[in-house]
Parts: structure tokens; C-alpha cells; sequence
């Protein structure tokens, strides 16, 4: 067997301490991009809901509960769906109707219902530039009203 001499001594706890660094921030970089994800995948699914909400409360509507829906009743809905990672209040809901086929106007069966859901993603990793780096996810969504 080989002695350690004293010159040698505790470098394979500075080796350990970099290579550890370096797999942690890979490890929270692997975490923070599933929860990036998973918020581009709710954006989206709450947003093509939203659409499908709103496609089923046209002006013709009598049996479901908001018929007629607006723009609040919208929002309101589309925030009543966050759930894990996502806020309420941090999902801005925006919907639009148009442009009709002639004859038909704002909310009428057969004219499109368009809903944009946007949310601010903030990063937990403290090495990305800026204090508080954030992305804003966007999804759309469009479907012909049926009643």
C-alpha cells in the first residue's frame, strides 16, 4: 500500500465539493424545467377548457348555469381551475368573439369564441440572471359557439 503523502491531503474533498455543485444545479435545472412544463401544459389545457366553457354558452343557451357568458364569467371560470404550482389571480384570462359569418353577430351560435390564458412562470434557480427571471406563458384557444 501506497502512504498519502501530506501535500495530497483533502484534495478529494475539494474535487467532491465542485463536482457536487455542478450535479445540484443540474438536478434543480431538471426540476425547474418539469415545473415550466407542467405550467405550459396547464396554460394550454385551461385555456382549450375556457374555450369549450364558453363554446356552450352562446346567446341561444337556456339550460346551463351563466348562459350568455361574458368576459367575467370567463375569467371567473378559468381561475376556479387552478390548482397545484398556479395562483388564481396570476392566470389573466382574456376572450373574444369574432368575426362572425354575415348574419350572425357577438355571441351567436356559429360565431368563434377565442380565450388567451397567460401566466407569469417564475424560476426557483438563484443563478438566472435577474432577481426575479420570469417567463410569461400564452396559450389560445378557439371554437365555434354551438348554442
Amino acid at each position: 500500500m501506497r502512504r498519502v503523502k501530506n501535500r495530497e491531503r483533502g484534495t478529494s474533498l475539494v474535487e467532491t465539493t465542485i463536482v457536487m455543485a455542478v450535479v445540484l444545479a443540474l438536478l434543480f435545472g431538471i426540476i425547474d424545467f418539469g415545473r415550466a412544463t407542467y405550467t405550459y401544459a396547464f396554460v394550454a389545457q385551461v385555456a382549450r377548457q375556457g374555450a369549450r366553457w364558453a363554446m356552450v354558452r352562446g346567446s341561444q343557451c337556456t339550460v346551463l348555469d351563466h348562459c350568455n357568458a361574458s368576459q367575467s364569467d370567463i375569467q371567473t371560470y378559468v381561475q376556479s381551475l387552478s390548482e397545484g404550482a398556479t395562483t388564481p389571480s396570476g392566470l389573466g384570462v382574456t376572450a373574444s368573439w369574432g368575426p362572425c359569418p354575415p348574419g350572425l353577430s357577438g355571441n351567436d351560435p356559429g360565431c368563434p369564441v377565442t380565450v388567451t390564458v397567460k401566466y407569469p412562470f417564475k424560476f426557483m434557480l438563484p443563478y438566472l440572471p435577474g432577481p426575479n427571471m420570469q417567463i410569461n406563458m400564452s396559450s389560445t384557444s378557439e371554437m365555434v359557439i354551438s348554442q
